[in-house]
């Protein structure tokens, strides 16, 4: 199935090979996974993608998996690429899209990044997995584990959003809840009572996540029949999905499969961000020198948004698209709004909005800017999931 031939740190260059699994590099940087890409253009080609799967597995020769057996599928991938001409008017962006992440199983990119790491720890013999999240990528391991047979243990800030939590129950995971953010998640785990036999499958903490992220890029360029836009904007946690699509062009642009450069990479932040994009407010990005790379490389920028006009942006893109983002998503339309205004990208080329994840995710936060409190389901949703 794959050309895998080994990993090679982000940040050093140090190369490992494949015979024991590996975490990050001892220099703390994370690991890429490199193929033979020159045997994959050899023996694969863009017609035979169009009749693979429809899901990310569709570009199998690229990622790590060498049993078919053990991959660990839900049907992510192929989302929807939706044109989205009404909000483009409104913005002055004369050929707008919005890849709309939210599709995906659990209702998250996260499903690309997990269902690859928990294949690839199945594969290893791993029976045990864990990960520090913000919420999304937790749901989404549960799920994957519990699709592979393997035990999940999420360690999620007590901040995190009932319905997280509750489908990372729902599917078995045994979830731990941290006072504070992302970094307390991660202490937790990493202090962990239980962690013998364990594989970190925090984002970016292991190499094979960032290959189920990069399939969004040659999903985007296979959607756009291999010519790539001018730029796309993604929101930007941890850093993954940015490192990944930059990685899917570089690697495309090896095979011979797209015409032309990598699309400008705009990295999303969202000013004072807080609990509203959650996924966001990661502190000190374990891959920001990688990220900056991509950023620089592609030509690319960092945009921000400010928080208090996400709700009301997610809400203008729902009546206008039919797509309800999350906050994170939102926050793209609003940079775009910015950098538009500013001159900063060309409004008469091809821009991709990327929207992480499903807006009903968030329900909540636009029952309230809607004017209407929660329903009482809030309550009994949160009786069901009492932190242990």
């Amino acid at each position: 199935m794959t050309t895998l031939t080994h990993l090679e740190c982000g940040l050093c260059g140090r190369v490992f090979d494949l015979s024991e699994p590996h975490l990050l590099c001892p220099c703390g940087g994370p690991l890429l996974a490199r193929y033979d890409l020159e045997r994959a253009r050899r023996s694969w080609s863009r017609e035979w993608v169009r009749n693979g799967p429809s899901t990310m597995w569709r570009y199998a020769p690229v990622l790590p998996v060498r049993r078919p057996g053990a991959v660990v599928s839900l049907g992510e991938g192929m989302t929807p690429l939706v044109r989205a001409a009404r909000l483009g008017e409104r913005l002055g962006a004369a050929d707008l899209w919005i890849k709309d992440e939210g599709a995906n199983p659990t209702g998250s990119v996260k499903a690309r990044a997990m269902a690859c790491a928990v294949s690839m720890a199945l594969e290893q013999g791993v029976r045990k997995v864990g990960a520090a999240s913000m919420g999304n990528a937790g749901a989404a391991l549960a799920a994957c584990a519990a699709s592979a047979g393997v035990q999940a243990h999420l360690f999620l800030p007590r901040s995190a959003p009932p319905h997280v939590q509750l489908q990372c129950r729902a599917c078995g995971g045994r979830v731990r809840l941290a006072e504070g953010g992302l970094a307390e998640c991660r202490r937790a785990l990493e202090e962990d009572r239980e962690a013998e036999g364990r594989r970190d499958l925090t984002p970016l903490r292991e190499p094979y996540g960032l290959e189920g992220a990069k399939t969004l890029g040659y999903e985007l360029a296979e959607q756009f029949n291999w010519e790539p836009p001018e730029a796309i904007l993604l929101p930007v946690g941890e850093g993954m999905n940015l490192i990944g699509v930059w990685k899917a062009f570089q690697e495309l642009e090896a095979l011979g499969w797209i015409a032309g450069r990598c699309p400008r990479l705009v990295a999303v932040r969202v000013e004072g961000c807080s609990a509203v994009a959650a996924e966001l407010a990661v502190p000190r990005p374990l891959a920001e020198a990688l990220s900056s790379k991509a950023i620089a490389s592609s030509g690319g920028m960092v945009a921000t948004a400010g928080e208090a006009e996400l709700l009301e942006t997610g809400l203008e893109t729902a009546r206008l698209e039919g797509v309800l983002p999350c906050p994170e998503g939102a926050a793209c339309v609003a940079a775009l709004r910015r950098l538009l205004a500013e001159g900063a990208l060309d409004p008469g080329r091809r821009i991709v909005l990327c929207n992480p994840a499903s807006g009903w995710k968030r329900w909540e936060l636009y029952a309230a800017r809607l004017g209407r409190e929660p329903s009482g389901e809030a309550d009994k949703l949160g009786g069901l999931i009492t932190p242990r």
